[in-house]
């Protein structure tokens, strides 16, 4: 029996593999939501000063809709983000690459959810509900999941009903904010509303064009010089899904997920190996 519990337990070398190939900006957010975590035992303060608290935001503390996902109250809210989290963001940043990551976690992933949670709790429910915490993330990145299961698989049936599958991150919610205190529901909801946003594809014009950033990862040579970084070839479905090809040449100047630096194929045509790190 004791035997048998030992083998149910995740295996520690494939636990320490997948944080080794964690690309760059993951490793990063998760670096410094630990930081600040590990800051908080020292400087309680700094989770007042980061949290979103509707009746605090003005042109002086914008700063607080993009610094309440980095805090946590204490280390079960920390550890629960955490885990949940940082597979998520992996998958996230392995599809639009490192840059589109930094700039859409440190910007509107932020700035959108945390906008709107304000606006609705001063102005329609007139509270003043205090929000710190990366879950909005966590519902943001299922909710964009969601989307393409649905696209996928529909519906999943219990008995003899017809449930779609992009309401799982609505359900799992509702059933969070029921089991675990002094959640908030609101802030939950919107992260899920501009991740259906994002899966949809309303709001994809956040994200720089590929030209851009392949510019600016040719000139700054990021993917020589930054360990784990995933660039704009690199990515492991491309920006919109797996495209169709009737060639077999490179794609962009990158390393490619159809080609090499030496212009050499690496995979097969319509392959989704992930070339990253």
């Amino acid at each position: 029996m004791a035997y048998s519990f030992l083998q149910s337990l995740p295996d520690a070398r494939r636990i320490r593999s997948s944080l080794l190939r964690l690309p760059l900006c993951t490793r990063g957010l998760v670096a410094v939501i630990t930081l600040l975590y590990v800051v908080h035992w020292f400087v309680p303060e700094i989770t007042e000063w980061g949290a979103l608290i509707p009746s605090e935001i003005n042109l002086r503390t914008l700063h607080r809709l993009n610094t309440f996902p980095l805090l946590h109250r204490d280390i079960f809210h920390y550890l629960l983000n955490i885990i949940a989290l940082t597979p998520l963001l992996d998958r996230f940043e392995s599809e639009h690459g490192t840059i589109v990551t930094f700039i859409l976690f440190t910007g509107p992933f932020g700035l959108l959810p945390g906008g709107l949670y304000t606006l609705l709790e001063r102005f329609v429910f007139h509270l003043d509900g205090h929000a710190v915490g990366s879950s909005v993330w966590v519902f943001l990145l299922l909710s964009s999941e969601s989307i393409k299961t649905y696209r996928e698989n529909p519906y999943f049936q219990i008995s003899d009903f017809k449930i779609p599958t992009w309401t799982t991150p609505i359900l799992l919610i509702l059933v969070i904010n029921f089991l675990v205190p002094h959640t908030s529901l609101l802030g939950h909801l919107c992260g899920a509303l501009v991740g259906f946003l994002w899966g949809l594809g309303y709001i994809k014009f956040l994200a720089p064009p590929d030209k851009i950033l392949r510019w600016i990862e040719g000139k700054l040579n990021l993917l020589g010089r930054l360990p784990h970084y995933v660039s704009v070839d690199q990515k492991t479905f491309g920006r919109y899904g797996v495209l169709p090809s009737t060639g077999g040449g490179r794609v962009g100047p990158g390393r490619g997920t159809l080609g090499a630096a030496n212009g050499v194929a690496v995979g097969p045509l319509g392959s989704t190996q992930r070339l990253g790190p």
